[in-house]
């Protein structure tokens, strides 16, 4: 609930931005607060009638691999995934395609995934160092500090292209393949107004990431900004849960047992047996990041609530692909590695292509020896490089484990194999070790391991060490699979999520009454004859706080002066819990709404401007309405600083 100083009826909101304060430099007269805070329920807001798809289509743009898959909204038990793709590698299943873009050397869309890995590999070294080739880009909007419509992306070949272009073209891909493969199945053009599109994105990004990806899709003409509604940004793991609650009891492994599960009747869901309050734990183990989330079923609906907010890192699979360039780096020589890269760029995705699949042959217990195959003209160029041989270099290196082959191949023990994976695995299970440790997670009934990377053997033996039996293990069939099939499922039923936490503390910047002692001096700002204190932050919601799906915060203000032709209301956001003003260290300015009242006249003796915050899907909708002549301004909350 609020505390009374957020009730005070003398604050009010200002302009305000930067520190020291912000709302002194700016001079706006400001707001000042009619009513107690009070939260809509979805029925007082009419609903606008629902668009009517036909189908939905849920894209997972994965880090390492992407794919779709979809449902038609009238047969929503039969999901279909994408159409198989042409040329796929040895030992890695095929209905997902790589996480790969060529452009042509004018920056113009090529192609994507297999198709441009095998066009690239195709090209003469002179030519294809003019071609940009982009692979496991998409680590870079979690990692981006102040990610904005702007950041660049580096193509193989050191060029740089922004990101919003590439995300949008590979979206636009994705639309074009899943139009086409309906309109096959109709028998006639699909028109792309009947789709509801899904794109699942990590938890733990941050809202400017999330919101990134709704601009890509917009750019690539998924939906158009008059029409949001028809685009849903979901969470990879709730989309994982949500499929991982309907498990038939032959669809998944108890890794307890190793075995399909047994001794339930095959139709049950989740034959795990899930019931009423049963709280799991959902570890989604992907390329680039890994997320964990923890959910709780409420019947009679089967709604899920999210119990803790979500929590990882980037500690996907390709954490074990950077391991093995270090160990390349110091058998080689980093200096050689990178003129390899850029010289030999084809080359390059080849032997990290070969690793791939031996990396999927890493087992607990393999006794034999993982050989992998270097690339002739990674030989060859070394030789010219240092003057001396690959083996050579191998001899001398003071690596061990890893030997030379006389078949031209590196031969690496499976030790030698299993260091590689080790900083990942156990970031991941730290994270799972203080997760657990949490008061908020107890009685974890089941563990669900989803996501490419839950398919090693490796990963799945080190959670099983750390629970010691606390909690099953579950592993869908279809492991790679799951995201997509759960965001498929979403897209069908958005309401099926009902209770979230809030990632971040929202409010706006409001002015106080000025109290001797409390609020501190270099704050004060006098207004005819007023004394206010500047810069107080009034927080609309907290982080960690559960929001429902869809809920609305509604404020009253009125403006301190009568006269004030446009009032400006600023939003801000922040990571703490606890915010006491706009300037405090972690808060930033994340929208504002600009309300024009000139020129109309308010019957009552102080005007009312309500400012409603509603917390949709990934994404926040801001309002102000002037209550006497119903003039209202909207915006979305932009989180990269347009």
């Amino acid at each position: 609930m609020m505390t009374e100083k957020e009730l005070e009826i003398d604050d009010i909101i200002t302009d305000a931005m930067a520190t020291p304060s912000p709302a002194k430099s700016m001079g706006d007269p400001g707001i000042t607060p009619l009513s107690p805070t009070h939260i809509l329920k979805d029925s007082e807001e009419n609903e606008p009638p629902r668009h009517h798809f036909v189908v939905v289509v849920a894209i997972d743009f994965g880090t390492t691999s992407s794919g779709y898959a979809y449902a038609f909204t009238k047969e929503p038990e039969c999901i279909h995934t994408m159409r198989r793709w042409e040329g796929g590698d040895p030992g890695v299943s095929n209905q997902k395609t790589p996480t790969t873009i060529l452009l042509t050397p004018d920056k113009k869309f090529h192609s994507f995934g297999y198709a441009a890995r095998d066009f690239y590999h195709d090209l003469d070294p002179s030519e294809s160092k003019q071609w940009l080739y982009l692979e496991k880009f998409k680590m870079k909007l979690h990692t981006t500090a102040n990610l904005s419509i702007d950041t660049d992306l580096h193509a193989a070949n050191g060029k740089k292209v922004k990101a919003l272009d590439i995300f949008a073209y590979a979206l636009a891909f994705f639309k074009e393949q899943a139009l086409k493969e309906l309109s096959d199945q109709a028998g006639a053009e699909f028109d792309n107004a009947d789709v509801r599109w899904v794109i699942t994105v990590p938890a733990i990004w941050k809202m400017p990431a999330k919101q990134f990806m709704r601009e890509a899709a917009y750019k690539a003409a998924l939906v158009t900004r008059d029409n949001p509604d028809q685009l849903i940004i979901a969470l990879e793991p709730e989309a994982a849960s949500i499929y991982c609650r309907k498990l038939r009891l032959h669809q998944m492994v108890d890794l307890g047992s190793k075995t399909a599960l047994n001794g339930y009747s095959p139709t049950d869901n989740a034959g795990v047996g899930m019931t009423q309050g049963d709280r799991y734990v959902v570890v989604d183990c992907g390329g680039g990041t890994v997320d964990l989330t923890v959910h709780q079923i409420r019947l009679p609906e089967g709604h899920l609530k999210e119990l803790y907010k979500a929590s990882g890192g980037p500690y996907g699979s390709i954490g074990i692909d950077y391991e093995f360039e270090k160990l390349l780096c110091k058998i080689f020589g980093q200096d050689f590695i990178d003129q390899f890269k850029i010289k030999r760029p084809a080359a390059w995705v080849d032997l990290m292509i070969a690793f791939e699949s031996r990396k999927r042959a890493a087992t607990p217990d393999r006794s034999n020896p993982l050989n992998i195959n270097l690339p002739f003209s990674f030989i060859d160029y070394y030789k010219k490089f240092r003057g001396h041989s690959v083996e050579h270099a191998l001899r001398k290196s003071n690596v061990d484990f890893v030997k030379w082959s006389s078949q031209g191949m590196l031969r690496m023990s499976p030790d030698a194999m299993n260091a590689l994976f080790k900083p990942t695995i156990d970031h991941i299970i730290q994270h799972l070790t203080e997760l657990f440790d949490r008061p908020e997670v107890t009685d974890i009934k089941f563990l669900f391991l989803v996501g490419g990377f839950a398919e090693s053997p490796l990963l799945q033996q080190a959670v099983q060490n750390m629970l010691q039996g606390r909690s099953r293990i579950i592993i869908p069939h279809d492991v790679g699979l799951t995201i997509l099939k759960g965001a498929v499922l979403f897209g069908l039923d958005p309401s099926i999520i009902k209770v979230r936490r809030s990632p971040l503390t929202y409010g706006v910047g409001v002015l106080n009454r000025f109290v001797e002692g409390k609020h501190p001096p270099e704050k004060m700002l006098v207004k005819d004859g007023m004394r206010w204190c500047t810069d107080v932050f009034d927080t609309f919601i907290s982080a960690d706080q559960s929001v429902a799906l869809g809920e609305t915060v509604k404020r009253s203000y009125t403006p301190a002066k009568p006269s004030q032709q446009v009032i400006v209301i600023h939003v801000y956001c922040s990571e703490k819990e606890s915010v006491t003003f706009i300037t405090d260290p972690g808060v930033r300015k994340c929208g504002s709404l600009k309300l024009d009242v000139s020129g109309t006249e308010s019957p009552a003796a102080r005007r009312e401007i309500q400012t409603l915050m509603q917390f949709g899907d990934t994404e926040i909708r801001a309002m102000a309405v002037d209550v006497a002549t119903s003039r209202t301004v909207k915006a979305s909350i932009d989180f990269l600083g347009q």
